[in-house]
């Protein structure tokens, strides 16, 4: 459903009904629409950490290709769940579960981001430069924002087919050059 209409168009019935339930069935799982969207939003975000945790961390052997495989792992699981990642793009902005979710986990993705690239920069790698956290800070945002813009149909935005490429690219120069 959430593929064909906002989460705030969809009424409690509707999803009651689309899962097989009955709405009071529903309100036994769920106190609202919200906290659909925010169990769904859960399990991406741990897809997505489980994915990253089971990548070969060897920045020291090919660094271009494992930020593309931590990269690709981002781009495929919330494109994967597509529906999802919009509603909780637009989700939120209005609640407080929503944005203290996806806080967290951007944080977590930043703390990662951030401990490669001061490793690369101890094993002289990378040159020094802006601040690590600030660079992982700013490069993850980058993502957040170019998946949020493809999956919410806004314009202007990367064709799909590029965004992993693109995405990698900026990271790669950024962190190396």
């Amino acid at each position: 459903m959430l593929g064909e209409r906002p989460l705030e168009d969809i009424s409690i019935e509707e999803l009651a009904t689309g899962a097989g339930i009955s709405r009071p069935t529903f309100y036994f799982y769920f106190s609202s629409k919200d906290d659909v969207l925010l169990a769904l939003l859960d399990q991406v975000i741990s897809q997505v950490e489980h994915r990253v945790a089971a990548l070969p961390r060897d920045f020291d052997v090919d660094p271009e290709a494992a930020w593309r495989r931590s990269i690709a792992v981002f781009v495929e699981v919330f494109t994967e769940h597509r529906a999802v990642s919009a509603a909780a793009i637009t989700g939120r902005v209005r609640n407080a579960e929503v944005h203290d979710l996806w806080a967290k986990s951007m944080q977590t993705w930043v703390g990662y981001s951030t401990e490669v690239i001061l490793a690369e920069r101890a094993r002289g790698a990378a040159p020094e430069g802006v601040d690590a956290g600030e660079l992982a800070t700013a490069l993850n945002l980058m993502n957040e924002r170019v998946l949020g813009a493809a999956f919410t149909g806004e314009t202007p935005a990367i064709d799909h087919s590029h965004v992993l490429d693109v995405l990698s690219g900026i990271w790669i120069r950024s962190i190396y050059q």
